[in-house]
């Protein structure tokens, strides 16, 4: 065949400083945590290498397999990764990804490996997962001192220490949760699962469970019927005798994406456990897992927009079309400055969400009340957010981004999981609500911090008064949740943007998404706006690594 020259095609984006990101080191910078911005830029320049994203698409790309007998026709029950996915987990373990905030004496931990997580994350979602529910476990667990005293240092470890084994033997070990079943999904309370007590404390659990990723992890949070009510439980995959648990794996989810995460349906057949918290307060108790996932999947979608976002500039700054560069063309610069803000906005809020973590971590019963309705309202928003984010970014590249070596496809599919994960969009928005009749204070403080920026910004101040209209009748409420919970969300975005984000970017916000003079796609950012500012923070440096 005749030989052709290519040209006009873009640039591989690798060997770049993916923590390179104006919106997570403000965020750093703003809570005084500027101790970790040499440690983030290192492992933004791994992110950001050639190597680690081929881990990244090794893992995606060969997925796990079950194994649920050896050879000999023993049941094993295991699940085989490809070797990128451990060396995934490896760097995870050891950057502090799970569990070690809790015990990290340094300042900021919270926030510091939320902002890390955003950056390592770039490389691949999946491997999240089972990191995540670590950071999860450690809170939850402290309602057993025994267990937590055990278990605790090697939820916090920075060793990855895979293979099923007794977990009191390893150097660190991975958690996982197991609530979900078919009958019930996000209705926990529908749970049929049994927990029988034994008399040397222990509890026989059987049941089936629907939804359980991660299933390779040491131990499991599980919940489970009690003759109290509906408990959460302890359950290792190994016992501490060194014996298997019974944990059958009946088969591995074929799911839209996440692809490197292995998600099973297991099967519990007197399988030992141990109580965690009271019987009947199983899920005051795993909540505190929960919460902590929410806030990964608030970080997880403020991720991949920046994703979205860097790969569409870059793209639109290296590829020609009628007679000029796509970056240079004025609808093209409307369309990437809104993905730009949108992702702005995300990553503040969700940084923020962890910021305050520290404080209500460290006992401040104003920042536990915040964190308590703004991480319900801003899980419901920006996971909402996520999936048509992706699809305009992906727009972007044109046919290129329709095709899986963009890597585009990949992201579009990861897109809606953390819209599912943990609680769907109703049953976030629903969530909202809950704290508001239960925690009236709740409410009061996500005014009081949202009128932190009154004056400030006209659009803001309209959007804040229009809101607070929207409590005064509770007899509708569930009704409208979706409406009243995301224009929450945008006034709180909109606040903290007015407070300490760029000016172009916080004026771009609040005109678009809290003013009069917005579209229904993105694009559509009115004329004035200062499109070039916000473009410069979201263009990746090539070289800087």
């Amino acid at each position: 065949m005749a030989r052709h020259e290519v040209t006009n095609q873009v640039p591989e984006l690798v060997d770049y400083d993916a923590a390179d990101q104006p919106s997570v080191l403000e965020a750093l910078h703003r809570a005084g945590a500027d101790h970790a911005l040499d440690a983030v830029h290192r492992v933004g320049r791994l992110a950001g290498s050639a190597e680690a994203i081929g881990w990244g698409d090794a893992a995606e790309a060969n997925r796990p397999a079950l194994k649920t007998h050896d050879r000999f026709g023993n049941r094993v029950d295991e699940v085989v990764y490809d070797a990128s996915y451990h060396t995934l987990m490896t760097h995870a373990v050891e950057l502090g990804l799970g569990g070690t905030p809790w015990t990290n004496p340094t300042s900021n931990p919270h926030l510091v490996r939320a902002a890390t997580l955003s950056v390592w994350g770039q490389v691949d979602a999946g491997h999240g997962c089972p990191i995540s529910m670590t950071y999860g476990a450690v809170p939850a667990l402290r309602a057993n001192a025994e267990l937590s005293a055990q278990y605790e240092p090697l939820l916090t470890s920075t060793v990855y220490d895979p293979g099923l084994r007794n977990p009191l033997s390893k150097n660190g070990i991975i958690a996982g949760m197991s609530m979900t079943e078919k009958q019930g999904g996000s209705d926990v309370r529908a749970n049929t699962t049994n927990a029988k007590p034994m008399t040397d404390g222990t509890y026989r659990i059987t049941g089936h469970k629907w939804f359980t990723s991660a299933p390779m992890s040491d131990v499991f949070l599980v919940l489970a019927q009690a003759p109290g009510g509906l408990s959460c439980f302890f359950v290792p995959r190994v016992l501490p005798d060194g014996t298997r648990n019974q944990f059958a794996l009946q088969r591995l989810k074929d799911k839209l994406g996440n692809h490197s995460n292995a998600s099973s349906e297991v099967e519990y057949d007197n399988t030992v456990g141990w109580l965690v918290g009271d019987e009947g307060r199983g899920v005051p108790t795993i909540v505190e897992m929960v919460n902590m996932t929410r806030l990964d999947c608030t970080i997880g979608s403020a991720t991949g927009m920046r994703v979205g976002v860097t790969q569409a500039a870059h793209h639109a700054a290296h590829r020609s079309a009628f007679g000029a560069t796509l970056f240079d063309q004025p609808l093209m610069r409307n369309v990437l400055a809104d993905l730009a803000v949108e992702a702005e906005a995300a990553t503040t809020v969700a940084l923020w969400l962890a910021d305050i973590t520290d404080k209500a971590v460290s006992g401040d019963p104003q920042a536990d009340a915040l964190r308590r309705i703004s991480l319900a309202i801003s899980k419901y928003y920006v996971c909402k957010r996520a999936p048509m984010h992706a699809a305009e970014a992906l727009e972007c590249l044109g046919g290129n981004g329709y095709v899986e070596e963009s890597r585009m496809p990949r992201l579009y599919r990861e897109a809606p999981l953390m819209s599912i994960w943990e609680g769907s969009g109703n049953v976030a928005a629903l969530d909202a609500l809950r704290a508001m009749a239960k925690q009236p204070h709740t409410l009061t403080a996500f005014f009081d911090e949202v009128k932190l920026a009154k004056g400030a910004d006209v659009h803001l101040d309209s959007a804040v008064s229009e809101l607070e209209t929207q409590f005064t009748d509770f007899d509708t409420i569930q009704y409208r949740a979706r409406r009243v919970v995301g224009k929450m969300a945008q006034v709180l975005q909109g606040s903290l943007l007015v407070r300490h984000g760029h000016p172009a970017v916080a004026d771009a916000f609040t005109v678009s998404r809290l003013g009069v003079d917005h579209g229904d796609v993105f694009g559509t950012l009115p004329h004035g706006v200062d499109t070039a500012a916000i473009i410069e923070r979201a263009t990746p440096k090539i070289g800087t690594r």
